[in-house]
């Protein structure tokens, strides 16, 4: 008789560095599993993606054994990884921070292509080269020119804004504050006219 599932976390941990402590600590420990022992598990089966980030998949049963699935790194991760930055674009396509190369993009996607939604490597590599183009990081020869476009556009436009900026500014600066005479002054005029 097959066991009942009755949940599923997904955890993301770096590999081969799982320990009891928070966050898996705190998400295992109230569905009753014996942290220690799935930390050792997990460390054992990824210890050979050390450095990476791995998504882990675990199913809880209604005995209180479990099972779990290792997946491949985030995309994100891995372009981050051949990009070799720490951080995406703040302002996503419209900042270049990085470039790949096609070659380091169809290798993201070799990697990612058992998680992935794509019937073929082509397939793949237009989805990893999305998630690099939101992260501002530039495929050679694929999608940099345009990138730059952006880029260039997105720079007119700060220019634009910092102009306006300290326009506003400059008025602001020339606004003069009523002094207690002013007040005093405006006061005696409307008694007058009452």
């Amino acid at each position: 008789m097959a066991k009942e599932i009755v949940k599923k976390i997904k955890l993301q941990i770096p590999a081969g560095k799982a320990t009891p402590a928070p966050p898996v600590g705190t998400v295992l420990g109230p569905a009753g599993i014996n942290l220690q022992e799935f930390c050792t598990k997990f460390n054992d089966a990824s210890k050979d993606k050390i450095g990476d980030i791995v998504p882990v998949e675990i199913t809880l049963y209604n005995d209180r054994s479990y099972d779990f699935i290792l997946k491949t790194p985030p995309a994100a991760f891995l372009i981050k990884k051949f990009a070799k930055v720490n951080k995406g674009s703040a302002k996503g396509a419209n900042e270049v921070v990085a470039t790949i190369t096609k070659n380091d993009l169809k290798q993201i996607a070799e990697i990612k292509m058992q998680d992935l939604n794509a019937y073929d490597i082509e397939g793949a590599m237009n989805i990893i080269e999305g998630t690099a183009r939101n992260m501002g990081i530039a495929v050679k020869g694929v999608n940099d020119e345009e990138l730059a476009a952006q880029g260039a556009e997105a720079a007119i436009a700060e220019k634009e804004m910092a102009k306006r900026e300290a326009e506003l500014e400059k008025m602001e600066a020339n606004i003069v504050e009523p002094t207690q005479a002013d007040v005093e002054e405006t006061e005696e005029e409307s008694e007058n006219i009452e």
